[in-house]
């Protein structure tokens, strides 16, 4: 069920991010086969500084129900990352974080 939500600048191409960080959702096996719960979307950024020099950036925030190891979260991180850097980006800054959601508090409805 994660809701994985990708931040990057404008200049760089949001599918094959947006597909990099699917696969890398569903390869570490962590959710339903066939990706059927993984959830993608994408917000980019015209105006940001990432460091002295210009780089672009691709930040992907991994937000999923509580309950996961944290080997468990150093793998998705880490399948997911391994994704984004097949794209042979230059001068890109990849970074990727989990955040858990409380079960307890998470709520859900689909019509």
């Amino acid at each position: 069920m994660p809701h994985c939500v990708v931040e990057y600048s404008d200049r760089l191409d949001a599918a094959p991010i947006l597909a990099a960080v699917f696969e890398g959702a569903l390869q570490s096996e962590l959710f339903e086969p066939g990706g059927a719960d993984i959830k993608v979307r994408a917000q980019a950024y015209q105006q940001h500084i990432s460091g002295a020099e210009h780089r672009d950036f691709i930040h992907v925030q991994l937000r999923i129900l509580s309950g996961r190891n944290l080997e468990q979260k150093q793998h998705l991180s880490q399948s997911v990352l391994n994704q984004l850097l097949k794209l042979e980006l230059i001068s890109c800054s990849h970074t990727v974080e989990v955040v858990d959601i409380d079960r307890a508090s998470y709520a859900k409805k689909v019509s």
